[in-house]
């Protein structure tokens, strides 16, 4: 009967199977025995896909570093399974290199660093780098420098590393470029380890001619700040920077210079230096004596240090000079002004001018904050209208120790420093009592020779200095009179 659509014709038996080349030239029909054969190629491929999804199965429990392995989407493509299975194994051989390598060597993570800012405390830099206020207690009290931690200051850097699990493993401290202090976890908890480096030393030279101050002489020659002081306060006894220096008055030093990796770090020490004032040299030459104290003494052996700074203020110039005879700005009246009168800006460092002991620090209507210092038996200094005391009653002070700010407290018109010497109980005049003062020390007799030998160089250093900046003067008039 007509089967419609779906009806087939029927082969006659013993007929011969022939191609049909209107299909895949390896189609098989699925009659007969055929679907037997297609049963077995089916379960072979079921067998070959289950063996390769163990295999992925296998590379996933083993990779250990998720963030490192790339996992492939899900394919029925057997070429590509089988591609990635290569894949996976090389990463699998790779990851058991790395694990071993970590079992052997210590845990190696990059350093994150925090700056140190204004108002910081320890906890709130550990707790930017991800770490708890236990992590600070732990390195804090385990370890032997933990007190040095302890103290920062604004600008230092503080760089954290964590172990592989992420807890706190080491903290380094950088506080200078020539110090950094690393603590670590070890067995028994945090240790801590102080790197020095030592710079090099490199010996340079200067020459100043003062046009208007010492300061700004000393920065057109190159010099730092750290160095114009220094130079400051080896001159400090003979010299009033304030008044003494005039325009023509010249400044020759040697001095060291640090550097590190080859950049130059900051300025070392003076060696040696002079100061033409006047027409009158003054020299000074570092020394370090048989005790191994290093001090500054002149060509005689004559400390440079004398009892009492002639200018105890870190000034910028002086309003008023001592006077018995001065009209009171305030009160309008013809008062003595036992003192010099140092004018500079509100919080100027104000120094004690030798040692001694504080002997009164209080306040007054007409002194301000003041602080009275006792050197010996016969001196006595006065400090007025500061605008802060760093002192109290009885307490000892060294020669150059800052002992408050300059101000404008009590009966004054403007921030200044007014300052008094009394000797035996009487005012004397601050700028002229020093030629009536003790002597300075001396080195020993029997030091003389090493000293003598040890400044024997420097010495000529100087005088070349000196000897160069004249002929340069000289080139220089006669150039202005050829000009002229």
């Amino acid at each position: 009967k007509d089967r419609g659509m779906f009806a087939t014709a029927k082969k006659p038996r013993g007929a011969t199977r022939t191609r049909d080349t209107s299909q895949n030239k390896f189609a098989i029909p699925l009659s007969g025995n055929n679907g037997f054969v297609m049963m077995v190629i089916a379960a072979c491929v079921i067998a070959i896909i289950t063996l390769l999804n163990a295999d992925q199965d296998q590379v996933k429990v083993s990779a250990t570093d998720v963030d490192a392995v790339t996992i492939s989407e899900p394919t029925n493509d057997v070429f590509s399974k089988l591609s990635h299975t290569e894949q996976s194994t090389d990463i699998n051989f790779a990851r058991t290199e790395k694990l071993e390598s970590d079992n052997t060597l210590p845990v190696s993570q990059a350093w994150i660093e925090q700056v140190v800012k204004r108002g910081d405390n320890l906890s709130l830099i550990f707790q930017r780098a991800g770490f708890t206020k236990r992590d600070v207690h732990d390195v804090v009290h385990e370890s032997e420098h933990g007190k040095a931690l302890a103290r920062i200051f604004p600008g230092e850097i503080i760089a954290f590393q964590s172990d592989a699990d992420g807890d706190l493993a080491a903290v380094r401290v950088i506080k200078s470029p020539l110090e950094t202090i690393t603590y670590r976890d070890g067995e028994n908890g945090f240790v801590s380890e102080i790197a020095q480096r030592e710079p090099k030393v490199r010996q340079s030279w200067a020459t100043a001619e003062i046009t208007s101050s010492l300061f700004l002489a000393g920065k057109e020659a190159g010099l730092s700040y750290q160095t114009i002081m220094e130079l400051a306060s080896i001159f400090g006894g003979v010299i009033d920077f304030v008044l003494d220096p005039r325009v023509g008055d010249t400044i020759h030093l040697v001095y060291e210079e640090l550097y590190l990796d080859g950049e130059k770090y900051a300025d070392g020490k003076i060696v040696a230096a002079s100061f033409t004032n006047r027409g009158e040299t003054f020299n000074a030459f570092r020394y370090t004596d048989e005790q191994g104290d290093s001090n500054y003494f002149n060509e005689e052996g004559v400390s440079m240090r004398k009892a009492f700074l002639l200018a105890p203020v870190d000034f910028t110039r002086i309003s008023s000079n001592f006077n018995l005879r001065r009209l009171h700005p305030i009160y309008k009246t013809m008062r003595p002004h036992r003192g010099t009168d140092y004018a500079a800006p509100t919080g100027t460092p104000v120094y004690a001018s030798g040692d001694g002991r504080v002997v009164k620090a209080g306040y007054t209507s007409a002194n301000g904050n003041y602080v009275f210092i006792a050197h010996g038996n016969r001196y006595v200094t006065r400090y007025l209208h500061l605008h802060k005391r760093h002192v109290k009653t009885g307490q000892r002070v060294g020669q150059s120790q800052v002992i408050g700010t300059v101000g404008a407290t009590g009966a004054a018109t403007g921030p200044h420093l007014h300052y008094e010497f009394l000797v035996d109980g009487v005012h004397r005049d601050p700028r002229k009592i020093h030629k009536s003062l003790p002597k300075a020390k001396q080195l020993p007799e029997s030091e003389m020779a090493n000293f003598r030998a040890a400044i024997n160089e420097r010495s000529l250093q100087l005088a070349s200095l000196r000897a160069d900046n004249q002929l340069a003067l000289n080139d220089t008039a006669d150039t202005k009179n050829t000009t002229d």
